[in-house]
């Protein structure tokens, strides 16, 4: 059995306001091809297929057309789960129009996939958290952990409030799941496990949530199926192997350059052949950087506006660092976005900037608008605009006269 595993496709994810669903079309069209070129007979798509709980309809059209085309309309079976960004019950709304494709969609730990014959494989036996496919006359069986909140698992796993303790917990009751369900497999069925879990040890990047990693929803690698052949996992954004001995975990990462972290690394899948009670062959499937995500670093001002010049038809997300000893005047702002469209961020690097605090004396003196310019200038290193000095002094103005009326 050809398996492809991929991952937190995050489709609707902006890059600070910027739409990156044109990209998305592309990496779409991407992996159709290279699905049909590699005679892939399983895809499992490990979570976060949204950024959000409440996609755009765009997202949701481009994932229902996506997972269509790559069914081949039953051709293949795909797996998919929900991930920490996916709402469960949205996700899976669809699923009984997706069964006549031949795909099936898991929203919760304790989701059920229906029994019966869906395009070319037939769903043997299901239950809560595995399902056991035939495909091409091959047996899988896959344990299936869409992302195991505790509000996702419907448990309470501790009481405590100290975070070790509450790690440990969470630790031991997912390898619990992972060890109860681990009694399906079989010598002669090619053995998986798919879920959305960040595993201790994992390198995460920025795009990835801080709040949403670590702390007391990781799990300790031993507790993952060891008798699994192969383990396909989401949530982290790198592409990398769980590090631990003798288990075959591995996170497929994002498909796009998601935060200007990620840019010293390749995007991949990964293709997996596997036969029941061999060890699995495993291979990485690079993606193109449709859109790549850069630094420019410039001496000054005017270099900064040259190299905008220099590079203005490049299809790249731009986040731009400038040296300067003054503050930039929105008038060069102005220039460098004209000539560069897409610049993501102009963040000056203030030489001998005087930290000093703001010289309270004086502020009675002052008016609001030099208050917040003064302000803005501090803490961003560039003069506000003239929409956002409108936009503070307008609210500004109402919080006034609120207060006068209270």
């Amino acid at each position: 059995m050809r398996i492809l595993h991929t991952s937190d496709w995050h489709l609707g994810k902006t890059l600070e306001g910027f739409s990156r669903l044109e990209e998305q079309e592309l990496f779409i069209e991407e992996l159709v091809e290279k699905i049909e070129e590699n005679n892939i007979d399983l895809v499992i798509i490990a979570g976060d297929i949204y950024d959000n709980g409440n996609p755009p309809a765009k997202a949701e059209n481009l994932f229902y057309n996506a997972i269509k085309r790559i069914s081949g309309g039953g051709k293949r079976a795909v797996l998919v789960i929900a991930g920490n960004h996916d709402n469960p019950e949205r996700l899976v709304a669809a699923s009984p129009l997706a069964y006549e494709h031949g795909v099936i969609m898991l929203g919760t730990p304790k989701s059920c996939a229906l029994t019966g014959r869906f395009g070319n494989f037939e769903i043997v036996e299901a239950g809560e958290g595995f399902v056991e496919i035939d495909v091409n006359k091959e047996r899988a069986v896959v344990l299936t952990l869409p992302y195991p909140s505790e509000k996702r698992l419907n448990e309470i796993l501790t009481e405590e409030l100290e975070e070790a303790e509450r790690r440990r917990s969470y630790s031991e009751r997912v390898g619990e799941i992972f060890n109860r369900l681990s009694e399906k497999y079989r010598e002669d069925t090619i053995n998986l496990a798919v879920s959305h879990i960040f595993v201790a040890g994992g390198e995460s990047s920025d795009s990835e949530r801080p709040i949403q990693l670590g702390g007391s929803l990781t799990v300790d690698a031993h507790m993952l199926p060891k008798k699994a052949q192969y383990i396909a996992l989401g949530h982290l954004h790198r592409p990398q192997r769980v590090k631990a001995e003798d288990i075959e975990a591995y996170y497929a990462g994002s498909p796009l350059q998601y935060s200007k972290s990620e840019i010293n690394y390749s995007k991949c899948s990964y293709i997996v052949d596997l036969k029941a009670g061999e060890k699995a062959k495993i291979e990485q499937l690079f993606f193109k950087n449709h859109k790549p995500i850069e630094v420019w670093k410039c001496k000054c001002v005017e270099d900064a506006i040259e190299k905008c010049r220099e590079n203005s038809e490049r299809n790249v997300w731009v986040y731009l660092e400038i040296e300067t000893d003054k503050f930039i005047t929105q008038e060069n702002i102005k220039l460098i976005k004209e000539l560069k469209k897409d610049i993501i961020e102009i963040l000056p690097v203030i030489d001998g900037q005087d930290e000093t605090a703001i010289d309270y004396e004086t502020l009675n003196e002052k008016s609001m608008a030099d208050m917040f310019k003064e302000f803005y200038l501090k803490e961003r290193k560039v003069e506000p605009s003239n929409e956002l000095m409108d936009l503070f002094l307008r609210i500004a103005q109402e919080e006034e006269e609120g207060a006068n009326e209270a």
